[in-house]
């Protein structure tokens, strides 16, 4: 562009401002964009390029969402440009033709630090597929990506509905300059890279728009958006090819009007003459530059290899060398920056202790690269010289292995046998109100007061007279409120006064009436919100939600649930601490705002975890001094997350929120809320939360514990405990919200349910393995989906069915034991008989929910034990998913 070209064009710009406004103005930093700019973004499929531009400043390691194209209805973005400063990143997102959001993650980026930079970003083809962006940081490409999905025509939107958000921040005020030399330094003639340097140096914080068509004039947007005050520029209409385009194109040629000779170009890359000179083409995969000067890219640079491992910068390309010693894993080698994000070198720790590194029945530790050895298990003595053999004794307490419940009866040879006191229904707990041997699961008069326990008010309390005040199902001798009526028998603080009768709820010392958590202890009331309602119970905490709707029963209220979660793993992208990063647990050690899945630095003692000079050998626990005496820091030696429960009976040894299996805290979720089929669930919990009992013959409904995995070993004994009823029992993993959970079910009979709208639902016999991704959420529709066996529209997904098509059996316990590992999509169930293996899924591949929460299911089905449950945290991948998958490729190879 020349001069003069530049002044016109500004002076065209300011006479059709006053014509042809682009958008409306809003006190805001929202602008409802005019429907005749959007609509070629959006809708026009012949749409070929976008340019964006954008000038700011952000503090240090600070982050902001630059501007984005959102809808006025919903909320939902349509394009969206973030910085990610504590990070070095952005992440450019946009709406798919699937209608589905995709991302683009650009690494390595200073752009937090204090000073002002201008960002360019060029979008091709991106209506048309297999699209390419290109990302320029003060007026030099840093990166590029190829191969993107199609964007926008999956909007179901008119673009009337469509505004644009800008940086929240107070931007310096200023004008685009009218003149200026724009010419090459040291040349006569029109540089395209001063242009581009002109247009990106105004000390603005500014976002334009630019937007072409090929073979057709090109149509340009300029929306220079500052905040004091807000300029409308027009919508422009030119003869020229997009001048953005050519200046893009041609920065790098400026001097002299050449034409392509052997030497215009980098070797290998193409070089096309034009009117205005030579134009090359992209340079080779593995470099990068303008074409006529392509330099190797360091591939290493990016740790395409496991930490530890030697990388090695070809040219071009990169190769990791073999996997430490203790792992296994492949060779990799590649070329391009692409190819070293996304195919980094996995190399697995080797399980020792699998091989029998240590002698049985002792402990054996893995550690990553190797093992160690420890003493004889509990309950047995010996050492790894000797041997370990069983030590047990009921005159001992310490090596008594019954329940406290039980009988336990030394035999000859020192033998101990623990009598089972209800031997055909399973009782983890041992409970026994009346201590008559005979547990209270299978005890037809569980508190020996002469009354069956069908007609006792009180089944587990003595009371002979019966007598009941209040008149619920509960009498004066077990009715934690005598005077008033709550079948419930809820009591939130555990202090025997049932919540119905007690004026503190939670036991926090602030009377219910005057409580903002009246459930949750918070002595505090701290309101960030001012809703009424404290921070501690509050589903929205920074935004005002007093009713506190929760309509997809997910633990974030209406108000404030986006519902934009990217990874996949159950939580969205504004409260996620590793949005990019699966990590359903939500682990933040060292509670500094980032998630340990995406912390190089988990426990925040200057020791890196993985990386040198780490790894941290106490990823968990500051010791920046590293004490180590044998391989493991000394500090975390027996106890790696320092809980206070050592390791070998630690259910999550990595992880110091979870420490045992409990699911008294749990969260109901009726999944026909609005039917009148029949009943909700009533759950039971006993054995200090290893177990669960629902007693009604009642809808579709879950109990949900609080505690979100990554991956999980899932284990528990299933019973029903009646001859009555044919229909479903089963457990959940990976639960997200009402609307999205993985369910294994097991029904009787075949059996068609009895409502028929909204579509006739049959069941047949057998276990079922589900993904429930339901649209609509609990009700009708997702009632006759879980019921139906098979596939339904925008509701459930059958992944597996046992072939044997064979129905539980009354009063006959099953053992289960679920694998999952929601970063590679792993799911595998076994079900038991005894010792006798029933059922296996066998390798299920399914990445629809990336982890979650645990729980059990009923529907329509009564007097359901779940018995002895076990959860542990697990992601090691099981040697079968290798299996599986070298199976496949040699299915697809023949």
């Amino acid at each position: 562009l020349k001069k003069s070209s530049c002044l016109k064009l500004f002076s065209l710009m300011i006479l059709f401002s006053l014509l042809f406004p682009v958008f409306d103005l809003l006190p805001s930093s929202s602008q409802r964009l005019n429907p005749a700019v959007l609509k070629p973004i959006l809708t026009d499929p012949t749409l070929n390029e976008v340019y964006v531009i954008s000038t700011f400043k952000l503090h240090t390691k600070s982050s902001a969402t630059i501007f984005g194209l959102y809808s006025s209805t919903d909320n939902s973005k349509y394009f969206e440009f973030t910085v990610m400063g504590r990070l070095n990143k952005a992440i450019l997102r946009y709406l798919k033709n699937d209608g589905k959001i995709h991302l683009v993650v650009f690494n390595n980026l200073q752009l937090a630090d204090g000073r002002r930079h201008r960002v360019l970003l060029r979008l091709t083809n991106l209506q048309r597929g297999a699209g390419s962006v290109e990302l320029y940081l003060d007026c030099t490409q840093v990166d590029s990506v190829h191969n993107l999905p199609r964007a926008f025509s999956g909007s179901s939107q008119s673009p009337d509905s469509i505004e644009l958000r800008t940086f929240q921040r107070k931007a310096q005020v200023g004008i685009v300059p009218q003149s200026g030399r724009m010419d090459c330094p040291g040349s006569g003639n029109a540089d395209r890279e001063g242009a581009i340097k002109s247009y990106m140096s105004t000390p603005l914080s500014s976002v334009y728009w630019i937007a072409s068509r090929e073979f057709f004039p090109s149509w340009i947007i300029y929306q220079i958006l500052l905040f004091h005050p807000v300029f409308p520029f027009p919508f422009l209409k030119v003869k020229e090819t997009s001048f953005l385009r050519n200046t893009i194109a041609e920065c790098q040629a400026c001097g002299k009007l050449r034409r392509c000779d052997s030497n215009s170009c980098f070797r290998g890359v193409r070089c096309t003459d034009t009117r205005d000179g030579f134009q090359c083409g992209p340079c080779p995969e593995g470099y990068t530059g303008n074409g006529i000067t392509c330099s190797d890219i360091d591939e290493c640079k990016y740790h395409p290899c496991y930490p530890g491992v030697r990388c090695v910068n070809l040219a071009p390309g990169f190769r990791c060398e073999a996997c430490p010693v203790g792992f296994t894993g492949p060779v990799v080698q590649g070329i391009g920056i692409s190819f070293a994000k996304s195919n980094k070198q996995v190399c697995t720790d080797i399980d020792e202790c699998r091989n029998g590194a240590c002698v049985l029945n002792s402990i054996c530790i893995n550690t990553l690269g190797s093992y160690r050895c420890g003493p004889c298990k509990p309950g047995y003595t010996g050492d790894q010289t000797r041997g370990c053999r069983t030590e047990r004794s009921c005159r001992n307490p310490e090596l008594n292995p019954c329940s406290v419940n039980a009988q336990c009866i030394e035999e000859r040879q020192g033998d101990v046998t623990c009598v089972d006191n209800c031997r055909y229904v399973p009782n983890s707990g041992q409970e026994d109100a009346d201590g008559d041997g005979v547990g209270d699961a299978c005890d037809e008069d569980a508190d020996g007061d002469g009354i069956l326990n069908e007609q006792d008010n009180c089944v587990l309390t003595h009371n002979v007279d019966q007598r009941n005040s209040d008149k619920d199902i509960f009498g004066d001798a077990c009715d934690n409120c005598r005077n008033i009526l709550n079948n419930d028998q809820k009591d939130t603080d555990g202090d025997g006064k049932g919540d119905a009768c007690d004026d503190d709820m939670d036991g926090d010392g602030i009377k219910n009436i005057l409580d903002n958590c009246p459930r949750v202890p918070n002595r505090d009331q701290r309101d960030k919100d001012g809703d009424g309602v404290g921070d501690a119970c509050d589903s929205c905490p920074d935004v005002s939600n007093p009713n506190q709707s929760d309509v997809d029963n997910d633990l974030v209220g209406d108000s404030c649930d986006t519902n934009q979660d990217s990874d996949g793993d159950g939580h969205q992208d504004s409260t996620d601490n590793c949005p990019t990063v699966i990590n359903s647990a939500q682990l933040d050690t060292d509670k500094d705002g980032i998630g340990d899945e995406c912390d190089d630095d988990d426990d925040n003692d200057g020791i890196p975890d993985l990386v040198p000079p780490g790894p941290d050998n106490c990823r968990l626990v500051p010791n920046p001094a590293q004490e180590d005496r044998d391989g493991v820091g000394d500090i975390c030696e027996t106890d790696f997350d320092q809980d206070q429960v050592i390791d070998r009976i630690d259910v999550c040894p990595e992880n110091a929120e979870v420490t045992l299996t409990d699911f008294r805290a749990y969260q109901t979720v009726v999944l026909d809320p609005e039917g009148d089929a029949q009943i909700d669930p009533n759950w039971v919990v006993l054995n200090q939360g290893m177990e669960i009992v629902q007693t009604m013959n009642s809808d579709p409904g879950l109990a949900v514990g609080y505690t979100a995995f990554n991956g999980v070993d899932f284990e528990g004994t299933f019973h029903v405990n009646t001859q009555t009823d044919d229909d479903y029992a089963g457990f959940i993993f990976g639960y997200q919200d009402s609307s999205s959970f993985y369910v294994v079910m097991w029904k009787q009979t075949e059996q068609t349910y009895w409502q028929a709208t909204p579509f006739r639902a049959v069941a047949e016999p057998g276990i079922q393995l589900k993904a429930v991704k339901s649209k609509t959420g609990p009700g009708e529709h997702l009632r006759n989906s879980l019921w139906h066996t098979g596939d339904t529209s925008d509701q459930v997904r059958l992944l597996w069915k046992d072939s044997r098509n064979v129905g539980w059996k009354d009063k006959v316990s099953y053992r289960w034991f679920l694998q999952h590992r929601p970063q590679v999509g792993y799911i595998r169930v076994r079900f038991y008989e005894g010792s006798e293996l029933v059922a296996d899924s066998g390798v299920t591949i399914d990445t629809t929910m990336r982890g979650g929460r645990l729980g059990v299911f009923c529907f329509s089905q009564e007097n359901i034990i779940w018995s002895n449950l076990k959860y542990r945290c697990n992601d090691t991948i099981p040697e079968d998913f290798q299996e599986f998958q070298t199976q496949n490729f040699d299915r697809l190879d023949s």
